[in-house]
């Protein structure tokens, strides 16, 4: 299978090393010069159980660099971060073939529907994925495969032979996935424990050990589940949560007290975040079905408001 991971950061390198240990033909776009040129000229370096390996991948700055004499590009992987998802996609239709699939691993909400204003919502497919990556240096990531599962489905539910083909795919580099005939309620699932604490997290700039201290904010990220949980009845999503207080705890299992959630760590980097693709999707579904969202509307405006307090930041 010939694939572009569009948007090859950690996360990204990790996906498409082990596709291309497989195998596959896969093309890694990062527009990071410095990490692509050390991809290209020693391979992307893996860290897998404390031991490195260099992979020879084929990595490229922009979608035009890919080598189209092999034919068109099976799967576009999206792994850009969401606020960049049109500008990158409108920036790579050169990739696409008459039967390429495009496929969102992206976290939050909202990317399909871009994608799909982009490519056509019949070449859309959705995913979530717990595969982690970290970035130790250019071209050089940990991998983190082993027990992390991958959901991946159409937008209609259907269990349809394409998505099956790239599970399969997956599957057989090492990457544990299902076929989701529910893919949308398990995107909002994963996104209810986001908007139990991210933006919180990102006002008030707690740790995880300080958040859960507060009884305030606990009543107060439980009050913006319920509405999202609100929300996503009205429009039809199958959860599999059903106590807002569920994601709340969910959100925090596991994780130590100095855990910081990556809309705080954005900002502490002065990066603008993901907020309109959680909190602002469901204020968005919320506006579309008629329900109303004050909780998840008060916590975009306070991070809108922090993004704009960035040094050199604009509205995006």
């Amino acid at each position: 299978m010939k694939i572009c991971v569009l948007g090859a950061g950690a996360l990204g390198c990790a996906i498409g090393g082990v596709l291309t240990e497989a195998g596959h033909e896969v093309w890694l776009i990062n527009r990071n010069a410095e990490q692509v040129d050390a991809m290209n000229s020693r391979g992307l370096i893996l860290r897998d159980d404390g031991a490195d390996r260099a992979v020879q991948v084929h990595a490229a700055t922009t979608a035009q660099g890919v080598n189209m004499d092999t034919g068109a590009v099976d799967l576009v992987i999206v792994l850009v971060k969401s606020f960049h998802t049109r500008q990158a996609m409108e920036a790579a239709t050169s990739l696409l073939g008459p039967d390429t699939a495009v496929l969102s691993l992206q976290n939050g909400l909202g990317h399909e529907g871009i994608l799909a204003e982009i490519v056509g919502r019949e070449r859309v497919l959705a995913g979530k994925t717990y595969v982690g990556g970290t970035q130790l240096a250019a071209g050089h990531v940990i991998v983190g495969t082993r027990g992390k599962d991958t959901h991946i489905g159409e937008l209609d539910g259907r269990i349809t032979g394409r998505v099956q083909r790239i599970a399969d795919t997956f599957n057989r580099a090492g990457l544990d996935t299902t076929v989701s005939d529910n893919i949308m309620g398990t995107i909002w699932d994963k996104l209810l424990i986001n908007v139990a604490t991210g933006a919180l997290t990102g006002i008030t700039r707690l740790t995880y050990g300080q958040l859960y201290r507060q009884p305030e904010l606990e009543a107060c990220g439980v009050a913006a589940v319920a509405e999202a949980m609100t929300v996503a009845e009205a429009s039809g999503i199958r959860l599999s949560i059903t106590d807002p207080r569920d994601a709340w705890l969910k959100a925090g299992a596991g994780l130590p007290d100095e855990f910081k959630t990556s809309m705080l760590q954005s900002l502490e980097k002065g990066s603008v975040t993901e907020i309109d693709f959680v909190n602002g999707s469901v204020v968005r579904w919320g506006a579309k079905c008629g329900v109303p969202t004050p909780v998840n509307q008060a916590l975009v405006a306070c991070i809108k408001g922090i993004e704009l307090g960035l040094p050199g930041s604009s509205s995006h």
